[in-house]
């Protein structure tokens, strides 16, 4: 027989060990989804020639189409949205990705990409201080330094750059949506679910980018790619899209959104080693050293904290005291 459980909950170790389980898979989560982000560098290279704008639509409709498939084959039905819910997932689409992209190409026109990667490296910082604040608690002083190491590591490691004033404000909004990224999602991940997330967000994207490709471009926002062109556009949509951002959404509710902030320093660790494996480039003494703080401010982050003894538990029918810890997240679609 299995331990039995006290008023309907697992025991204590069980509960503990489920605890630490769902704290690895989303430390593994998170950095996995921030390094294959990071490879992004690496790849967009072979698009140079396609327009940007419709590239992205097809990006994210193909990846779209890969969640959508994942939900179908794991059983999710698709659940009716609550108005807020809409409003959340149309938020995300607009912030997170059609703004997002959008931002990022406008503002590598006025400072090039270093000073971008340099602002769009401090989302660890804003992740620590404005998660806990939404949740109405203060930040947590070790993970704020930590998140500051992390920073400081991305920066030195993207190098710092130079642009115009116009170049920075744009910069600022690029970090702004990536902020955006996570914490629109936040609310929208206990009932929905990582893969319904990111598939309705995903999807919800295209028009949008589709709009300002014909704005820009005009008929020619959309080609048929060359082999090449459409092998980078796999990889984004099926790697850098529908796995990064499952994988990323997954992650957000075990860890918190402060702590898995500090996972976006992997994002130019996965642009050295996509450029080492693609061959585009090799790694200078800035990007190992910047890839090593990022590595110490993760260990420093994410190391166990001792926490004080809890007191007993009153025996049931007590004055509302919580006879267990929080629920561990999670499970596809369940309260995390």
């Amino acid at each position: 027989m299995g331990p039995r459980k006290q008023n309907g909950r697992p025991p204590g170790g069980a509960r503990a060990a489920a605890g630490r389980w769902g704290r690895a898979r989303g430390a593994a989560g998170a950095a996995t989804a921030m390094f294959c982000v990071g490879t992004l560098t690496a790849v967009s290279p072979a698009l140079h020639h396609y327009p940007v704008y419709g590239g992205q639509a097809l990006r994210y409709a193909l990846g779209g189409l890969v969640l959508l498939a994942v939900m179908r084959a794991r059983g999710l039905p698709h659940l009716r949205l609550t108005g807020r819910e809409m409003g959340l997932i149309t938020l995300l689409a607009v912030v997170g990705l059609a703004v997002f992209n959008v931002l990022v190409i406008e503002s590598t026109r006025h400072a090039d990409p270093a000073t971008v990667g340099t602002v769009v490296a401090t989302v660890p910082v804003v992740l620590a201080l404005a998660g806990p604040l939404m949740e109405r608690r203060r930040p947590t002083p070790h993970l704020v330094a930590a998140a500051a190491i992390v920073a400081g590591g991305a920066g030195v490691a993207t190098g710092l750059g130079g642009g115009t004033p116009l170049g920075v404000v744009l910069a600022l909004g690029v970090l702004a949506c990536e902020v955006g990224f996570s914490l629109l999602a936040v609310p929208l991940l206990a009932r929905l679910g990582a893969v319904r997330v990111s598939a309705y967000a995903t999807i919800a994207a295209v028009p949008l980018l589709l709009v300002a490709g014909v704005a820009v471009d005009g008929r020619a926002a959309l080609r048929v790619p060359t082999a090449g062109e459409a092998t980078a556009l796999v990889y984004l949509a099926i790697v850098v899209t529908a796995f990064a951002f499952f994988c990323w959404y997954d992650a957000l509710p075990r860890l918190g959104a402060e702590r898995a902030g500090l996972f976006s320093g992997c994002l130019p660790v996965g642009a050295i080693v996509g450029t080492v494996v693609l061959g585009t480039g090799r790694p200078n003494g800035a990007e190992i050293a910047g890839a090593a703080l990022v590595v110490a401010g993760l260990v420093f982050g994410l190391r166990p904290r001792r926490r004080p003894e809890a007191a007993p538990p009153r025996e049931p029918g007590g004055d509302g005291v919580v006879l267990s810890g929080r629920p561990c997240a999670g499970q596809e679609g369940a309260p995390r």
